[in-house]
């Protein structure tokens, strides 16, 4: 990968974000209830932890589930859930290796248009319809993966000038746009609940 993504707000974390699609895979994944820099934190916090300098979906798939879970909650824990994150992290990491030989980047590289790549991202451990969207519009938007239709099979993720998710993020600007977006949803739907303003 040849782009810089700025999604873990921390120049290491980044850099392996940046050339790593399995750590790109692996911090959507994580990107659920902790802060969305934590959670793209955590691919390089394990990287680090198991000695290496990238990421390898048949070694971690491999790792043995007690030692793995030990690592992610290793302190600071990796995820405010270490345990069953590690679960779903190796359940990833088995996924592709059984099916795409280990190879991250073979979930999009020969997909006909965004419908397809879209399932293929739905049907990944841990990956409902909302993560598979944004997944795919960080792909399109930052990631130059753009097969024909894939601003429609992101929905409102993919839209062009939106502040919505992590596909968003460049840089502490957006992040703070982002992070407001999302806040705003909270109040809204809090309203729309009747639990006050």
């Amino acid at each position: 990968m040849e782009k810089t993504l700025r999604l873990a707000q921390e120049p290491r974390a980044d850099a392996l974000l940046s050339r790593s699609p399995l750590a790109d895979l692996i911090g959507m994944l994580l990107d659920q209830q902790v802060p969305m820099e934590w959670a793209f934190n955590g691919p390089y916090t394990i990287a680090r932890r198991m000695g290496t300098d990238d990421l390898d979906a048949y070694e971690i798939a491999a790792y043995d589930p007690d030692g793995f879970a030990a690592l992610l909650s290793a302190r600071p824990a990796v995820h405010r859930y270490p345990g069953s994150m590690a679960r779903r992290v190796q359940q990833l990491c088995q996924y592709l290796a059984d099916h795409y030989d280990g190879d991250p980047e073979a979930l999009w590289r020969d997909a006909a248009d965004g419908r397809e790549l879209l399932g293929r991202l739905k049907a990944l451990p841990g990956y409902g319809p909302q993560k598979a969207q944004i997944f795919l519009a960080l792909l399109g938007k930052q990631l130059g993966v753009r097969p024909p239709g894939w601003r429609e099979a992101a929905g409102v993720y993919g839209e062009e000038h939106a502040y919505r998710s992590v596909a968003d993020i460049t840089g502490p600007e957006s992040l703070a746009r982002v992070r407001a977006h999302k806040q705003e949803m909270k109040r809204a739907a809090k309203a729309a609940r009747g639990d006050g303003p």
